[in-house]
């Protein structure tokens, strides 16, 4: 397959496509004699989304926490907003993770805070934004992921499907280009998976939010990748199928023991002939 071989050669490529807002090139990472990640390349398109598939193990959550220098890698080059964070100080990570978003699997919300409190969590504490606009914007993200009227709900209050989509609006509320989900679906049904999965595609193409999606959920990696979100004449917004146009904006990634097997669209990945993969999707 085909990978990003240098920064400059993937700023070339991607040039009348985008602006790149992740690059990883030949990126590894070991934990003493255990190899996690090994010479990983790709590129996150302004406005597009990767989708990061593989067994247990593989990888998937770690490019994340290279992403937000929670972790950082042994060799290779990573930016993200256009600075390179393999070199950046604790202190410098703070103005890249200021344009970061990130989604756990639990939500991880503040048991002892309401909604309004944990959404608003940074805007009240970490900016200079007057009370009532930080007010104003907590209403706002709260009303696009439909929970307005849970505002103060305590989170032992909610459904899982719920708390989740607290914590989307949490991550959104400072209004971040970069948003990151791990496993933002795992251990719900599949209806309140779907309801997840809709606020990722309103955002992506709403409010063109580029994104990485961490999931092991083959349902809900296919419905990201293959769905668009639209605002109908009456103001409302849905859920449709994506054009062909719109779907290779959606790529996927496949690890397999720490390396990529596979970058490409939907289409691609199940008309691929790989035994691996076919194990894997099915």
């Amino acid at each position: 397959m085909e990978t990003t071989a240098n920064i400059l050669t993937a700023e070339e490529i991607l040039r009348e496509r985008g602006a790149p807002v992740v690059v990883f090139d030949q990126v590894r990472l070991a934990f003493d004699e255990k190899v996690v990640l090994t010479n990983i390349s790709f590129t996150l398109i302004s406005g597009h989304t990767k989708i990061i598939l593989g067994a247990s193990g593989s990888g998937k959550s770690t490019i994340l926490k290279i992403i937000t220098g929670l972790l950082r890698a042994d060799a290779g080059v990573v930016w993200v907003n256009g600075q390179r964070v393999d070199q950046l100080t604790e202190r410098e990570m703070m103005s890249v993770r200021a344009d970061l978003g990130m989604i756990f699997q639990e939500g991880a919300l503040f048991d002892s805070l309401t909604v309004r409190e944990n959404v608003g969590y940074k805007l009240y504490e970490e900016s200079d934004m007057p009370l009532e606009d930080a007010h104003r914007r907590v209403e706002e993200v709260l009303g696009w992921v439909g929970l307005g009227e849970y505002i103060d709900r305590m989170p032992s209050e909610l459904s899982g499907g719920q708390r989740r989509r607290v914590a989307i609006a949490r991550a959104m509320a400072f209004k971040p280009r970069i948003l990151l989900y791990d496993e933002a679906t795992t251990g719900l049904d599949p209806i309140t998976a779907t309801t997840v999965d809709e606020e990722i595609i309103k955002l992506r193409d709403l409010e063109h939010v580029s994104s990485i999606v961490v999931t092991h959920q083959l349902r809900d990696a296919f419905y990201v990748a293959t769905h668009m979100a639209v605002t109908a004449p009456d103001g409302k917004v849905r859920i449709v199928p994506a054009t062909p146009a719109k779907e290779r904006e959606a790529e996927f990634i496949m690890l397999r023991d720490g390396s990529i097997c596979f970058e490409g669209d939907a289409d691609a990945l199940r008309s691929s002939r790989d035994p691996y993969i076919q194990t894997f999707l099915s």
